[in-house]
């Protein structure tokens, strides 16, 4: 069995998930990572994304996030994010509308600004369904 270490998800409604993990993978701003224990120390931001958690029976389950800041400590590692769910937890319908409705604001925008966001907005609704597809 590989070595283990803590881990926990925050967001600012509720604590999403703590426990001990044999790793974890996510997409930060620069491309995806995987951690195991005693990686070495580092802060970066993380993009939304499907956050796969190989818990301590070696169980791998997989949760959408948003867009966050990761931190990997010596005694600890904490991602802390907008928003976490579940696979079970995910509407789809909802997801489908964010789906078109970013779709509708990437074609009207007509600054950068507007096109960031609507672009983020698309990225989180994908990977929302992405995750629900990946329900048990």
């Amino acid at each position: 069995m590989s070595a283990l270490f803590n881990f926990e998800v925050h967001t600012p409604y509720r604590p999403f998930f703590t426990g001990r993990v044999e790793s974890i993978t996510l997409t930060l701003v620069d491309g995806e990572i995987g951690i195991y224990a005693h990686h070495a120390p580092f802060t970066a931001p993380s993009v939304s994304c499907i956050l796969r958690i190989k818990d301590d029976n070696g169980v791998t389950r997989s949760a959408f996030v948003t867009e966050g800041i990761l931190e990997v400590k010596d005694h600890k590692d904490v991602l802390m994010v907008d928003a976490a769910e579940w696979p079970e937890e995910i509407d789809p319908d909802r997801a489908h509308a964010a789906i078109q409705e970013a779709e509708e604001n990437l074609k009207s925008a007509s600054f950068k600004l507007e096109v960031d966001r609507a672009k983020a907005k698309l990225r989180r609704a994908e990977f929302r369904l992405k995750a629900w597809e990946m329900r048990k």
